[in-house]
């Protein structure tokens, strides 16, 4: 078999064959490989109109066809099944090859797969890809992570089929050594499962306090969408509130079963968050909205528990509510990528990845889900202020929550009132109060902690650690 292609794809179900057909559409020579032949050639057949693909049928015909060095991205399950695919292909690769590893990986796994494969003289690259199937074909947001030099070959590569912003530039850049990639497009979907979260509790404020319908919530989203709140996410809201079904004549969001599934990458994010000691409320609220839909027998348990007596609002009210809202929502937003950015710098320190969170937020701007209007702005602060703490420490953020804030805690008394549950935006106000509190009852915290395990604390007027004795005499000795 001739050595023609620039870049393969073996696994080629709906994500690899739109990323194989993505690289054919943008010039490339693609080889394409399945486990099943059949699948491979059913994509040449269907697509090979689309560009130049070379259809190889085993793993040895596949690697002959990729010139030097070669770039062969694998599109499979992750854990095991990927696994077992880099154990077919490693030894017939040579030094200087890499392996791009384009699915849902857990970071540690890709770490663990870079330095196996550093040993052979491969090069791996863990690339996170958002976008889903569309993005996949007609450009996603790419977050590539492995050796530094790997992305001099494979990098404009990326940069031509990837999603571009609104000023033309490219959603990819090398995020940093090993497991970076993952990790951020692992952060990137924790604070899709945030977001999520907060536009379903301000869909069912709109719906249960103000009383307004689908249709009507259709639109609310659609003026939203038009200003700061701009995004992938609102948009489609609107488009899954306006559809009826076709069935019943029902909105489309009354016949669908109340129970949100999961894939795994937001439990992680906050499973991960736990272990750098990083406060992610936000996101882990919304991973246990989901997990709480799904228990369907407690929530028939619970059904005939009391609850407050519902009130209407008039018109007028409803849309000022609407309004409060929107504020709510926002500011909510915001605490949710800066709880996600908070947990990409702890771990850059962690593990000395050195990535830049402007990046970050500049090439989650085009392609993938989160995608924001306002991510202009988090770009510009993390540009402006390379050690920026936190989004809320940026003048602009801190002065529009500051003007948010009044109508976000109206929004959370209207829901306690009404007996709507708002954990997303609870859980973010809860962290915006808690950061700008001058004392926090941790002090409390550990007094109880010294008393009952003699876990010493410190105190505020000298240095060092000290215990009290309080089974004794209640004196004071240095730990």
């Amino acid at each position: 078999m001739s050595t023609t292609a620039q870049i393969g794809v073996t696994g080629l179900a709906v994500m690899g064959s739109n990323l194989a057909r993505n690289f054919a559409r943008n010039g490339y020579t693609v080889a394409v490989h399945n486990r099943t032949a059949a699948r491979t050639h059913a994509l040449v057949k269907d697509h090979g109109h689309e560009g130049d693909f070379i259809a190889a049928e085993t793993a040895k015909d596949f690697v002959a066809a990729l010139e030097r060095p070669r770039r062969l991205v694998v599109m499979v399950k992750a854990g095991g099944p990927t696994d077992a695919v880099i154990e077919e292909f490693a030894p017939l690769l040579e030094p200087g090859d890499m392996i791009i590893d384009g699915g849902n990986a857990h970071f540690a796994d890709t770490r663990r797969r870079e330095a196996a494969l550093r040993e052979q003289g491969i090069h791996f690259v863990g690339a996170g890809i958002s976008g889903g199937e569309e993005g996949a074909l007609n450009g996603p947001s790419i977050m590539p992570g492995g050796p530094a030099e790997s992305y001099d070959s494979l990098g404009p590569m990326l940069e031509k089929i990837s999603a571009k912003a609104k000023d033309g530039a490219p959603c990819v850049t090398h995020v940093g050594p090993d497991g970076a990639g993952h990790f951020v497009k692992m952060v990137h979907n924790g604070i899709e499962y945030a977001d999520m979260q907060l536009i379903g509790e301000a869909y069912q404020l709109l719906r249960d306090v103000a009383g307004y319908t689908p249709a009507q919530i259709a639109e609310i989203f659609r003026t939203w969408n038009t200003g700061r709140l701009d995004s992938y996410l609102i948009e489609i809201t609107a488009e899954v509130l306006a559809h009826v079904d076709a069935a019943t004549g029902k909105p489309f969001v009354d016949v669908v079963q109340d129970q949100a599934e999961q894939k795994g990458t937001g439990r992680w994010t906050v499973q991960i968050a736990l272990d750098l000691g990083v406060p992610v409320s936000g996101i882990a609220e919304a991973v246990f909205a989901r997990s709480l839909s799904g228990h369907s027998a407690l929530r028939d348990a619970s059904r005939g528990l009391a609850g407050p007596k519902p009130t209407a609002l008039s018109a007028a009210e409803a849309g000022a509510f609407a309004d409060r809202v929107e504020q709510a929502l926002y500011a909510s937003k915001i605490v949710s990528y800066t709880q996600g950015f908070h947990e990409i710098t702890a771990a850059t320190e962690e593990y000395d990845w050195n990535i830049d969170l402007g990046k970050v937020a500049s090439i989650w701007r085009g392609g993938c889900i989160i995608r924001a209007a306002f991510l202009d702005r988090i770009r510009a602060a993390y540009d402006t202020r390379p050690d920026l703490p936190s989004l809320l420490s940026d003048d602009t953020f801190a002065q529009e929550i500051a003007a948010a804030q009044d109508d976000w805690r109206e929004v959370l008394v209207a829901a306690t009132r009404q007996g709507v549950p708002t954990p997303g935006f609870a859980a973010a106000l809860a962290y915006y109060d808690a950061l700008r509190a001058e004392r926090l009852p941790a002090a409390l915290t550990q007094g109880q902690r010294d008393y009952f395990g003699a876990h010493t604390y410190r105190r505020t007027d000298r240095e060092g650690s000290f215990h009290t004795m309080w089974g004794q005499d209640r004196s004071e000795v240095e730990a």
